[in-house]
C-alpha cells in the first residue's frame, strides 16, 4: 500500500493573464523571467513598486503559452488585479480574478504546481476535493525552511533582499521591470542591515525583541513551538 500523503488547504487568491501579449506585459511587469516558462512550469516573482517596495509575492504558473495564473496572498488578489489593470495601457490581454481552492500536497508525485516553500517536495493542487486541517504542521514546515509569508515577514517596508528573495523570486538577467533598478543596486554595490534568519527558540512570539547581551539586534516575525523566522542584523553570527 501507498504511504498516506498530507494535504493542507492553503488560502490563496487567483488572477489570470491571458492573451497574445500576456508573456510579454508580464515580462515587463514582474520581477522573475515568466517568458522562459514551459507551459505546465512556475516560478516565484514579485510586484514591484519603482522604488523596489513589495507590492505582492506571487507564484507564476504559465498553463498554456498565452494563459497565465497568478497565485498570491487571499488578501492581495484585487492588489494585484487593479495594478495589472492599471499598467496594461494597450496590451492586448485580458486581466481577471479566478475563483479556484488550493491544497498543499507533501508529495513530488502527481499533478500540481510545483511548491518549493516547505523544505520538502510538495505541490500545489487546485480544485481538489480534500484538504487536511492541520495548519500548524504546515506552519512548522514554512518555518524551518526559512520561508518568509505576508503579513508575517513579508510588507511594503521589507526589501528582498532581506527576506532571501533575490535568490528565488528575481531574475537579474532579464528586461526591465517596475523596481528593476533599486534591487540591481542593491544586489551589485549595496548591502542589507538585516537579513531573516531561522531561530531555535525555547518560546517565542510575534514581535518579540531578539537580544545579543543588553543589545536588540532584530524581531521575532513568526513562531512555533521549538522553531521561529525573525530578522536580525547581519554583524550577528
Amino acid at each position: 500500500t501507498s504511504p498516506e500523503v498530507s494535504t493542507y488547504r492553503r488560502p490563496r487568491s487567483f488572477v489570470a493573464v491571458r492573451g497574445p501579449d500576456a508573456e510579454t506585459f508580464l515580462e515587463r511587469m514582474v520581477s522573475n523571467d515568466v517568458a522562459a516558462l514551459d507551459p505546465g512550469e512556475s516560478c516565484d516573482a514579485l510586484l514591484l513598486t519603482p522604488k523596489a517596495r513589495l507590492i505582492a509575492p506571487l507564484r507564476v504558473w504559465r498553463r498554456g503559452p498565452d494563459d497565465y495564473l497568478l497565485l498570491s496572498e487571499p488578501e492581495l488578489g484585487e492588489v494585484v488585479r487593479s495594478n495589472l489593470l492599471r499598467a496594461r495601457f494597450a496590451a492586448k490581454c485580458e486581466i481577471a480574478a479566478e475563483e479556484h481552492t488550493s491544497t498543499i500536497v507533501l508529495s513530488d508525485d502527481g499533478e500540481g504546481i510545483a511548491c518549493p516553500d516547505y523544505g520538502v517536495p510538495a505541490r500545489e493542487v487546485l480544485d481538489a476535493d480534500s484538504g487536511g486541517s492541520d495548519v500548524e504542521q504546515l506552519e512548522r514546515l514554512r518555518i524551518e525552511a526559512g520561508t518568509p509569508r505576508w503579513g508575517r515577514e513579508l510588507d511594503d517596508r521589507v526589501l528582498p533582499a532581506e527576506a532571501g528573495l533575490d535568490e528565488t523570486a528575481i531574475s537579474f538577467t532579464k528586461g526591465c521591470y517596475p523596481g528593476q533598478e533599486p534591487i540591481a543596486r542593491l544586489h551589485y554595490r549595496g548591502k542589507v542591515n538585516r537579513r531573516l534568519r531561522i531561530l531555535e527558540v525555547e518560546s517565542a512570539s510575534p514581535g518579540d525583541e531578539i537580544r545579543l547581551g543588553d543589545k536588540a539586534v532584530g524581531r521575532v516575525t513568526s513562531a512555533v513551538d521549538g522553531v521561529a523566522l525573525g530578522y536580525v542584523r547581519v554583524e550577528v553570527s
